[in-house]
């Protein structure tokens, strides 16, 4: 037989040896949950994040061969990702696989929807794992928006590995644990909601927080932010009745127990706002947000000394993120230190160059104001 006849069997025999796999379709396994938690009109409702479509699918197939070890296919599936379609990071909107192939950008979800969808396509096995070490949150006006973090797991020759985004080699988290393919969904609705939380976009906030809440009745951070929306609106009874169910669930959940003090003191309600205080102060290990929070509250009744340690602890707590920065900024412009407020409002612009609060701040220190 001439060589190149030979060379051309093989490939046959590899497609033919692949020819009897079926991708894993989520949206199918999940169609009955759906309906089951949303009603039979769901697919008006949701759209799952990991789906793949025609031209999707063929984009992999063109370029990504199902033979092959797990390695291998593995590595090919990050190098469609990060090569040929060259994904770029942005923080929102969060994006479906679909709309990451499509836009080449996204966040972490974003990549983690997509990789899911591509990865089962080639004969792997990718899923979603939450890292409970390593948690965002948004501070406004006195209330914490939470949003987990989200990274694909995936066990490749016995081995299992996380993958993230900036850089996507597999790295080892502390504390995770893999999510079903419905909690993934909540996350995904979670951060849409929460997005168009900072966007004030209560009307959007609340669609998706609905769909979230009612996917994963359980989810302590979408429960957490359809309470957000209820403040906002003020609907002060339904945060407090959202709060403290969430509460029975996750009693010592710190965004919780943080926004119901602020529901309790907008109804005036101050002996109960300040046992829950009191709980946080006993729980020792609260979210920076808490420090800040207390350092806000001493800050407004004069108590600068005060507001500053709370800062500072909230910085010890975590030094990653702007607004705890910008607690400092509050305190040290409060004081007269620029030099100080100066340097944290470059930390929180290192954090997220978009943030308007910390780009408030920094023109207001540009301009030499107090």
């Amino acid at each position: 037989m001439p060589a190149r006849h030979a060379l051309l069997l093989l490939p046959l025999a590899l497609a033919t040896a692949c020819a009897g796999y079926v991708p894993f379709d989520g949206s199918l396994a999940l169609a009955s949950e759906f309906e089951r938690r949303l009603g039979p009109a769901w697919q008006q409702q949701v759209t799952i994040p990991f789906a793949i479509d025609e031209e999707l699918r063929q984009a992999v197939d063109e370029r990504i061969s199902p033979a092959g070890s797990e390695a291998r296919r593995r590595d090919a599936v990050l190098d469609f990702i990060f090569g040929w379609i060259d994904l770029e990071y942005a923080l929102t909107p969060t994006h479906t696989a679909m709309e990451t192939f499509g836009t080449a950008t996204g966040n972490c979800l974003s990549f983690v929807n997509l990789f899911v969808a591509v990865g089962r396509e080639r004969r792997l096995n990718p899923f979603f794992v939450e890292v409970e070490d390593y948690q965002r949150w948004n501070y406004q006006d006195g209330i914490v928006v939470s949003r987990g973090h989200i990274v694909a797991g995936m066990y490749v020759d016995g081995e299992m590995a996380t993958y993230d985004f900036l850089p996507y080699r597999p790295k080892s988290y502390r504390d995770f644990r893999p999510i079903t393919d419905l909690a993934a969904t909540g996350h995904y609705y979670n951060n849409l909601g929460a997005e168009a939380l900072m966007n004030d976009d209560l009307d959007a906030a609340e669609r998706w927080l609905e769909i979230a809440v009612q996917l994963t009745p359980d989810f302590d951070k979408a429960i957490n932010n359809h309470a957000i929306v209820a403040l906002r609106r003020n609907r002060l009874d339904d945060a407090v009745r959202f709060l403290e169910k969430g509460l029975e669930l996750h009693p010592d959940n710190v965004p919780l127990l943080t926004n119901l003090v602020r529901a309790y003191q907008l109804q005036a309600r101050h002996d109960r706002a300040g046992e829950v205080l009191d709980l946080l102060e006993d729980l020792n290990r609260a979210s920076p947000f808490f420090y800040v929070y207390r350092g806000d509250a001493a800050l407004a009744a004069g108590d600068t000394v005060t507001a500053l340690d709370y800062m500072r602890q909230a910085l010890r707590a975590d030094s990653e993120i702007p607004e705890v920065h910008l607690g400092l900024v509050r305190v040290y412009l409060a004081t007269g230190r620029m030099a100080e407020a100066t340097h944290h409002v470059e930390r929180a612009l290192r954090l997220d160059a978009t943030h308007e609060e910390a780009r408030k701040y920094a023109a207001l220190i540009e301009r030499g104001a107090p």
